[in-house]
C-alpha cells in the first residue's frame, strides 16, 4: 500500500467527507437505518453502485483525459444534490491535495466530481489506477459509517468491523474493467429530499 492511498484514504485527510452522510442520514430519519445490521445491508448496497461508479471513475481519471471523464460522470448522477455533494468534495479533496502534491497538471481542474479529483491526485503523486479505485471504494463506505455513529450512536468497533467486512477487492476489480453504467434511484431520491428539508431546518449533514 503506497503512501498517497494512505493520505487519501486517512479520515483526517480534509476532503470534505466529514460533512456528508453519503445518504445514512435521510435513510436514518426514515427509519430505515437503525442499527448494525441494517447500516451493513445500506452500506453493501451504497458500495455496489455508487462506490462500483466512482471506483471506476477514479481509476480511469488516472491514465484518461479528466474533463471527459469529469462530463460522463456528471451524465451518470441524475440528482442534482449528488452532483453538488460529489463537487463540492472534489473541489475540497483538491484543495488538499494541492497543498500535498503541487503540480502544474491540477491547474486543469478546478471543481470536478470526487472521484475525478481523487484519481488526478493519485495520478500526480504517481499512485496506480488500483490504487485510485481502492480509495474511492473505501471513501463510499468509511464516510457513511463514521456518519451513523455519529447520528445513531451505534458502536464504532461494529461499525469498523462491518467496513472491514466489505468486499472491497471485488469492486475495485470489476472497477478496473471500464466505466460502468449503474444507477442508485434510491440514493438519489434520498439526497434531493435530504437537500429539500436542509433548506427548512437544521441537519447534521449536508448530504
Amino acid at each position: 500500500m503506497s503512501a498517497v492511498l494512505l493520505v487519501l484514504a486517512d479520515s483526517r485527510f480534509p476532503g470534505g467527507g466529514h460533512a456528508h452522510s453519503g445518504g445514512v442520514e435521510e435513510a436514518a430519519a426514515r427509519g430505515l437505518i437503525t442499527d448494525e445490521a441494517s447500516l451493513e445491508s445500506f452500506l453493501i448496497g451504497r458500495l455496489r453502485t455508487n462506490g462500483l461508479v466512482s471506483a471506476a471513475f477514479a481509476a480511469a481519471a488516472v491514465d484518461s483525459d479528466w474533463s471527459t471523464l469529469d462530463a460522463e460522470l456528471d451524465a451518470r448522477t441524475p440528482s442534482p444534490a449528488q452532483r453538488a455533494a460529489s463537487r463540492a468534495q472534489g473541489k475540497s479533496t483538491l484543495r488538499a491535495g494541492r497543498a500535498a502534491w503541487p503540480s502544474p497538471r491540477l491547474k486543469e481542474l478546478s471543481q470536478p466530481h470526487q472521484a475525478i479529483a481523487i484519481g488526478a491526485l493519485v495520478q500526480v503523486a504517481g499512485g496506480t489506477a488500483r490504487e485510485a479505485a481502492e480509495c474511492a471504494a473505501y471513501l463510499s463506505v468509511s464516510g457513511p459509517a463514521s456518519a451513523a455513529v455519529r447520528l445513531l450512536g451505534l458502536d464504532p468497533f461494529q461499525v469498523n468491523a462491518i467496513v472491514a467486512r466489505m468486499n472491497l477487492e471485488a469492486v475495485v476489480g470489476e472497477a478496473l474493467k471500464g466505466l460502468p453504467m449503474l444507477g442508485a434511484p434510491a440514493l438519489d431520491l434520498f439526497a434531493d429530499n435530504h437537500a429539500r428539508i436542509h433548506q427548512q431546518e437544521v441537519r447534521l449533514f449536508v448530504s
